[in-house]
């Protein structure tokens, strides 16, 4: 089964090492074995969020490349019209969130597949919306 793996975990894949503490560093490792078992999913505005406000056209010319090995699932008007159920239903128990945010539990929703996220939001999320988050196998 696909993951669908959420820009806070590709942004730490992208930090230097001095910098990342040891619940990363599994972090880190699941992702890694997502990728290698080529189950990793992602969607559009994940990509473009990860590809805005790099500093380099050097930088950013290999982080797209890199990220060419993983197709985006499609984006559909009921992924859309979904996510805005989704922050509606959330927003009346109290609970803020992104727009993308809410996109990305919509796409993950629609498809049946896990987020794998470091993301303190989505633990909110997940009491009120029919999503899954993926916690790494340690």
């Amino acid at each position: 089964m696909k993951v669908l793996v959420d820009t806070s975990i590709w942004s730490l894949a992208l930090r230097r090492a001095s910098v990342i503490s040891e619940d990363d560093r599994i972090l880190l490792a699941e992702l890694q074995e997502l990728i290698n078992e080529v189950r990793v999913a992602i969607i559009g505005p994940i990509r473009q969020e990860l590809l805005s406000g790099i500093s380099t056209k050097v930088q950013f010319d290999a982080l797209q490349t890199h990220l060419k090995a993983f197709e985006d699932l499609s984006i559909t008007r009921k992924d859309y019209e979904r996510a805005a159920e989704f922050y509606n239903t959330c927003r009346q128990s109290g609970i803020q969130g992104s727009h993308i945010d809410f996109l990305i539990c919509s796409v993950s929703a629609g498809a049946g597949i896990p987020i794998f996220t470091s993301d303190k939001d989505f633990l909110g999320y997940i009491k009120f919306l029919p999503i899954n988050l993926h916690p790494p196998r340690v």
